[in-house]
This record gives C-alpha cells, sequence and structure tokens, in this order.
C-alpha cells in the first residue's frame, strides 16, 4: 500500500519559516516525481513546486520563486519543501504528490498517481 504522510505544518507569523516533509512508503521514490500542493478554503489545488527524480530539475509557481525550495532525499524516502517569507496568501492546506515519470516536472494535479492527506500551515499575526 502506498502512502504520503506531510509533517510540519503549524502556524507562523508572516516572515517567518516552515519545513514541510512528506515521508513515503511502499514506492521507491526513485523511480517517481514529485510535487507540492496547496489548496486554500474554497480553492483550487494549486501547483507549488516539484522535483524530477533526482532532484536537480525543479519547478517553482510563480507565488512563492525565491522564498520555497523543493528537495528530496531518495535513499530516505522523503521529501521535503523548505517555505521561508512565508506571507498570509500561503495559508493552505499542503500536500504531496508522486508521480511516475520521473523524468520530468508535471504542474497539474490530474497527472500525480499518489497524494498524501494534506498538513495545514497557517501565516497570522
Amino acid at each position: 500500500q502506498v502512502q504520503l504522510v506531510e509533517s510540519g505544518g503549524g502556524l507562523v507569523r508572516p516572515g517567518g519559516s516552515l519545513k514541510l516533509s512528506c515521508a513515503v512508503s511502499g514506492i521507491s521514490l526513485a523511480h517517481y516525481a514529485v510535487g507540492w500542493f496547496r489548496q486554500a478554503p474554497g480553492a483550487e489545488r494549486d501547483f507549488v513546486a516539484g522535483a524530477a527524480w533526482s532532484g536537480t530539475m525543479r519547478n517553482y509557481a510563480d507565488s512563492v520563486k525565491g522564498r520555497f525550495s523543493i528537495s528530496r532525499d531518495n535513499a530516505k524516502n522523503t521529501v521535503y519543501l523548505q517555505m521561508n517569507n512565508l506571507n498570509p496568501e500561503d495559508t493552505a492546506d499542503y500536500y504531496c504528490a508522486a508521480h511516475r515519470h520521473p523524468y520530468a516536472v508535471a504542474r497539474a494535479a490530474g497527472e500525480y498517481d499518489y497524494w498524501g492527506q494534506g498538513t495545514p500551515v497557517t501565516v497570522s499575526s
């Protein structure tokens, strides 16, 4: 059974930082590209960041470029999202996902095969 479990979300003040983790089991992460998405209440699930299998090919939404960084440790089967200089517009549930075409970064949620249950991030003073 494939499981993706996010952690690290919480409440942070504007300008603060959080690091999300996504622990993957049931598949070998080295054979998958990965992505982070977020969904605010009443909104669609939006692409945030993605990384191909080696982690060297990465892609970001314009809204997070320069502030967020995706990384992966295939040996630990874990994906990370470092989020810096957070602002209230970053408030959302954050989801990690994996798709079985490891050499490219997918930006569409429908291209992903496996999803975590999400972790909430609230940016507020």
